[in-house]
C-alpha cells in the first residue's frame, strides 16, 4: 500500500521557486521519521480500499506528520466517532523516534476488533498552548483499537480509539515545528520577557494561517500558564487577530499591518505603543521576514496606531545597560581584568580601576554588572563577597555577604546580576544553605524562598536573566548536577518586596551533569555538561527545554565555565582547564586569549 510521498524542492535545492513540476516517475514509500530536512513536504494519502488493519495503523501514523488541511487524510483513518473526538491541536507527544506498533491482539466477544500497542521512548509534550514540555526519556506505551466498520465498499477497517493529540518522532516534530519567542512585559515594568512557544513551520493545518500569523494568534493568546504570574500583556482580553485572517500584509517598506477585533479599537495611544513593541519583539528572529514597524488596525480598517522597531528597543531587557560585549575575567594574580571591547583577535588585557584590579582583593569568581560600573568578587577562600566600582579608584569596603563554610566549596557561589540591578549569590555551606539577594548589590541580603523547595539539593550556581523574571539554578544532588530553570516573583512594595522562586522545572533532563550554565540571549542557555555514558559537550539549550538540531558545538576540554551576552551575535568565552580562557567567534572554531586566567564573564 502507498503510504506517504515527500515532495522535494527542485532537487533538493532550497530555490526561491521551481520552474516546473515533474508529471511522470515511481512513487516510493517514505519513512517521514527518518528524515529532518524542514524542506521536505510530507503529504499522506487515503487508505486504499480493503486496507488491512496493519497498513491502517501504519498509513495513520506517517499521515499525522503531514500538512494535510484539519489533518483530513488522517482522519480518513479513524471512524466518524473517534475523528469527532480526536483533537490533534490539542497537545502533541514527542519521541525520540517515530512510534513502533507492536503486534495486534485480537478482541473477544465484549470488545471485538483489534489492539495494536504502540512503542516509543517519549522525550517531550507540547500542550495546547503550545508549550513545550521536557521530560526525563521514559518508555511509552499506549494502545490504538480498530473495529470493522460498514464503508460504502463494503466493510472497512477503521480506528475507534486512538492516544490524544499528535503523536510524533522528533525529526517529524524538527520538520513541522520551529521555536518561537512570544514577548509580554515584566509585571510592573516596561522591560519584554520572552516566553518561548513552537508553531507550524508551515501553514497551520487547523488554522491555516502563515508562520507569521500563527506567531501573532500565539502572543494575543496570552502568555503561558508558566510565565503567566510575573509577566502581563498590553492587549486587552479577547484581543484576537479580525476573524478570518491567515495571512498578514506586508508593505513595500518592510511594515507589517495587524488588523485586530473590536476588544482593541478603543486603546489609547500609550498602550498601544506597547502592544505593537510585543508584536516587534515577537517577530524580530523570523529569518523569512523582515519587519521594520508595525501598523495596528481596528476592527474596521483604521490606524490604532504605528510603532517602528527602533522605537520598540527602549522597552529591551538590556536598554540603557552597558556596551554588554565586553569579556571580563579573573587573571593569574587573582584580579579582575578586562579584554578589549569588540576585538576579533587575541588581545592584551588590562586590569579594571579600584580595589577588584589592583590586587587589594584576591578574588575566585565575579560578576560585573550590566552597566559595567560596578562589580561583585568572591573572595579567593569563597568566604566573602564584596561590591566595588570598576570606573574609579575606591576603598574596599566591608563584605555585603559572608559564608562560615568548612571548604571553599562549601561556600559562596559565583554571584550574578539581574536586569534590576540586584545581585544574587547562593552559601553552598550544607548546615546554612541559601539563596541570597542583595537589592542593589549594597542592601542589606535577603534570603529567597524557593517554592516548592529543592529536596536536600545542594545549589552550584546562580544565573539570573537580564528581565529579572527567570533564574537558571545549578543543583547538585546524590553526585549529580542538574539545570533547573524557576520563576522569580515579588510581592509587597516595589522597594522591599519579599522575594521567591517558584515551579522549578528541568531545562535539560537529557543531560546526566551540567558543569557551567550561562544566559545567552532572551530564552536561550548555554551549558557545559554530558549525557549518560557520553564526553562533555558545550551546547545552546532553550529555557523550555528544547534543543535545536544543531545546538551541539565545536569541542572542547576540560572547560569549567562559560559566559555568553544578552546580545546573541557576541562570541562565547568559556574556561578550559587545558586551554585557559577561549573564545568561539561565529563560524570558526575556539581561540584562545589568555593561557592564565579563570571566570570568564561577560556583564550580567
Amino acid at each position: 500500500m502507498l503510504r506517504l510521498t515527500a515532495l522535494l524542492g527542485c532537487a533538493g535545492v532550497v530555490l526561491t521557486g521551481c520552474a516546473s513540476m515533474p508529471d511522470s516517475g515511481d512513487v516510493h514509500p517514505v519513512k517521514a521519521s527518518q528524515r529532518g530536512d524542514s524542506q521536505v513536504r510530507v503529504y499522506a494519502v487515503q487508505p486504499r480500499k480493503g486496507a488491512t488493519p496493519d497498513e491502517i495503523v501504519t498509513g495513520f501514523l506517517e499521515a499525522m506528520t503531514s500538512d494535510d488541511s484539519n489533518f483530513a487524510t488522517a482522519r480518513s483513518y479513524l471512524t466518524a466517532e473517534a475523528s469527532k473526538r480526536w483533537q490533534p491541536e490539542a497537545s502533541t507527544t514527542v519521541l525520540t523516534a517515530a512510534p513502533d506498533p507492536g503486534a495486534p491482539i485480537l478482541g473477544g466477544r465484549d470488545k471485538p476488533g483489534r489492539s495494536y500497542p504502540l512503542f516509543g521512548r517519549q522525550i517531550a509534550t507540547v500542550d495546547a498552548q503550545r508549550a513545550y514540555q521536557p521530560v526525563t526519556p521514559t518508555d511509552y506505551r499506549r494502545t490504538i483499537h480498530l473495529s470493522e466498520q460498514n464503508g460504502p465498499d463494503g466493510k472497512e477497517w477503521r480506528i475507534d480509539s486512538l492516544p490524544p493529540g499528535l503523536l510524533l518522532g522528533a525529526s517529524d516534530f524538527e520538520r513541522n515545528y520551529v521555536s518561537v519567542n512570544k514577548y509580554y512585559f515584566a509585571s510592573g515594568r516596561s522591560v519584554v520577557v520572552a516566553d518561548p512557544v513552537y508553531i507550524r513551520q508551515r501553514q497551520d493545518p487547523v488554522t491555516r494561517q502563515d508562520p507569521v500569523t500563527q506567531a501573532v494568534s500565539a502572543l494575543l493568546e496570552g502568555p503561558t500558564n508558566w510565565l503567566k504570574p510575573v509577566v502581563e500583556s498590553r492587549f486587552p482580553t479577547g484581543t484576537a487577530l479580525k476573524k478570518g485572517t491567515r495571512s498578514l500584509e506586508f508593505d513595500d517598506r518592510n511594515g507589517l499591518k495587524v488588523p485586530l477585533n473590536e476588544k482593541a479599537s478603543s486603546v489609547g495611544r500609550p498602550q498601544c505603543t506597547k502592544m505593537a513593541a510585543q508584536i516587534l519583539f515577537t517577530l524580530k528572529d523570523f529569518s523569512s521576514a523582515r519587519v521594520d514597524q508595525v501598523e495596528l488596525l481596528r476592527a474596521n480598517g483604521s490606524q490604532l496606531c504605528v510603532l517602528s522597531s527602533g522605537q520598540a528597543e527602549e522597552y529591551a531587557p538590556d536598554h540603557g545597560s552597558g556596551r554588554l560585549d565586553s569579556q571580563y575575567f579573573v587573571d593569574e594574580q587573582d584580579r579582575l581584568a578586562l579584554l578589549a571591547s569588540g576585538s576579533k583577535d587575541a588581545a592584551e588585557p588590562h586590569n579594571v580601576p579600584g580595589p577588584f584590579g589592583d590586587g587589594r582583593l584576591r578574588m575566585s569568581r565575579v560578576a560585573v554588572a550590566r552597566d559595567e560600573q560596578t562589580a561583585a568578587a568572591v573572595s579567593k577562600d569563597s568566604s566573602k563577597l564584596y561590591v566595588a566600582s570598576i570606573l574609579t579608584g575606591s576603598e574596599l569596603r566591608n563584605a555585603v555577604v559572608g559564608s562560615s563554610g568548612g571548604q571553599a566549596e562549601n561556600r559562596l557561589s559565583a554571584p550574578s546580576w539581574d536586569g534590576r540591578g540586584d545581585l544574587w549569590v547562593a552559601d553552598r555551606n550544607p548546615s546554612d544553605a541559601a539563596l541570597m539577594r542583595v537589592p542593589s548589590g549594597t542592601g542589606t541580603p535577603q534570603d529567597v524562598r524557593i517554592v516548592p523547595g529543592i529536596d536536600g539539593a545542594r545549589i552550584e550556581a546562580v544565573k539570573v536573566s537580564a528581565d529579572g523574571v527567570r533564574i537558571a539554578l545549578l543543583l547538585t544532588k546524590d553526585g549529580t548536577t542538574t539545570l533547573k530553570i524557576g520563576r522569580v516573583e515579588r510581592h509587597g512594595p516595589e522597594d522591599d518586596p519579599a522575594v521567591t522562586v517558584t515551579e522549578l522545572r528541568p531545562a535539560a533532563p537529557h543531560l546526566e551533569t551540567v558543569t557551567a550554565v550561562s544566559w545567552a540571549g532572551p530564552s536561550r542557555l548555554v551549558v557545559v555538561g554530558k549525557e549518560s555514558g557520553g564526553v562533555q559537550q558545550v551546547r545552546y539549550i532553550q529555557t523550555d527545554g528544547s534543543t535545536a538540531p544543531n545546538s551541539i558545538l565545536p569541542g572542547l576540554n576540560q572547560v569549567r565555565s562559560v559566559a555568553a551576552s544578552d546580545d546573541e551575535s557576541r562570541p562565547l568565552v568559556a574556561y578550559s582547564q587545558e586551554d585557559g580562557i577561549v573564545r568561539l567567534p561565529a563560524g570558526a572554531n575556539w581561540q584562545t586569549l589568555v593561557k592564565s586566567g579563570t571566570s570568564p564573564v561577560y556583564p550580567g
